[in-house]
């Protein structure tokens, strides 16, 4: 008998509480990256994407995460920022920034917006004016940057790791 056997679509596990994390993405380039970002928070159990522009979802890129995630469109991000903040989020950055915090050691507040800049000019001064805080993932390789859903994926995966339950309880 072998140690371990294969699980094809295992059951989600179920949360606590539902995540209060918010996904909040500047114009982007591709539709195909705003769909793995869709994707990946379908995943994780977040329930909320924020979009900009003219975006576009693809449900063969996204799959079950396009029905499960509400993706809400703006024309820009400042505005939805300055209300998310006004109802008791934090504002975090994902960026490559002066006074940039590692990823590696950020800890993350349980009501917080993770916002994902442009792929190829990230966050415009505008945007990082809003921020509370900015987190940046370390390289130590070339190129200098991550792809944008690639880079969102990993600080996801950082806030569930650091809120294992969802809500606010870790």
């Amino acid at each position: 008998m072998s140690r371990f056997e294969h699980i094809r679509h295992k059951p989600p596990g179920v949360l606590a509480a539902p995540r209060q994390l918010v996904v909040a993405c500047a114009v982007m380039r591709s539709h195909v990256n705003l769909s793995h970002i869709v994707r990946t928070c379908g995943c994780f159990g977040i329930s909320r994407v924020i979009a900009c522009g003219a975006a576009g979802i693809h449900g063969r890129i996204a799959r079950d995460g396009a029905e499960s995630v509400e993706v809400a469109v703006h024309r820009s991000l400042p505005p939805v920022l300055d209300r998310l903040k006004a109802e008791g989020y934090e504002i975090v950055g994902l960026e490559q920034t002066t006074r940039s915090e590692s990823l590696f050691a950020f800890s993350f507040a349980a009501k917080t917006v993770l916002v994902i800049g442009n792929e190829r000019s990230g966050l415009e001064q505008d945007e990082l004016d809003r921020l509370d805080r900015v987190a940046e993932i370390p390289m130590a390789g070339m190129p200098h940057s991550l792809n944008a859903a690639t880079s969102a994926s990993i600080a996801v995966y950082e806030y569930c790791r650091q809120w294992p339950a969802g809500g606010g309880s870790p």
